[in-house]
């Protein structure tokens, strides 16, 4: 049996857990929106330059230069961006699975420990039910294990996939304005 003690000290436990998991998931926010901040500020001064340069334009050719010329720089800032926001939501969410982990194993240990004081305490003839329960716990710990594993190695293939796709969307980027020279000469 639970102690009231025992309760108050779960319930503020698990309340520390949930402010600290929401303080992580805020800062992943914060990082996000500078991050926003700082494009935005870019691109409006990116945009004032273009229009100059679009207005000094003295004939359609050198609008058109100008047009392929500014074709790589945006894609590499796009690529940038999505570099930086995929790297806050990956480490936003490490660290959200690190601590949900640790509030896991830790509710397993408590979970355990109240299994083996049942255990000892278990009258004569319930050996077959406690060995069941240990069973049941040692799959439960190899299923979460495995999905555990299975779930890191998906989010590896998907950082691998991430980062060749970025790679050719620069690399294409930067041999557009090469064909339109080419096409425009």
């Amino acid at each position: 049996m639970l102690t009231a003690e025992q309760v108050i000290a779960t319930q503020k436990a698990n309340v520390e857990t949930a402010l600290d998991l929401a303080s992580k998931a805020f800062e992943g926010v914060e990082k996000l929106v500078e991050l926003n901040m700082q494009v935005a500020k870019a691109t409006m001064g990116d945009a004032a330059e273009t229009a100059k340069a679009a207005i000094a334009a003295k004939d359609p050719q050198e609008l058109l230069s100008l047009q392929a010329g500014m074709l790589q720089p945006a894609a590499e800032k796009v690529a940038a961006y999505s570099r930086h926001l995929y790297d806050i939501a990956a480490s936003t969410n490490a660290e959200l699975t690190k601590a949900m982990e640790a509030q896991l194993g830790d509710a397993q240990k408590k979970f355990m420990a109240t299994v083996d004081t049942a255990v000892k305490n278990a009258p004569a003839g319930t050996e077959n039910a406690v060995a069941l329960v240990k069973s049941a716990m040692a799959a439960a710990n190899n299923a979460y294990e495995s999905v555990h594993k299975a779930a890191k190695q998906a989010a590896d293939v998907a950082e691998a996939n991430f980062q060749a796709m970025t790679n050719t969307a620069v690399k294409a980027a930067q041999a557009a304005p090469k064909a339109t020279r080419r096409t425009t000469a």
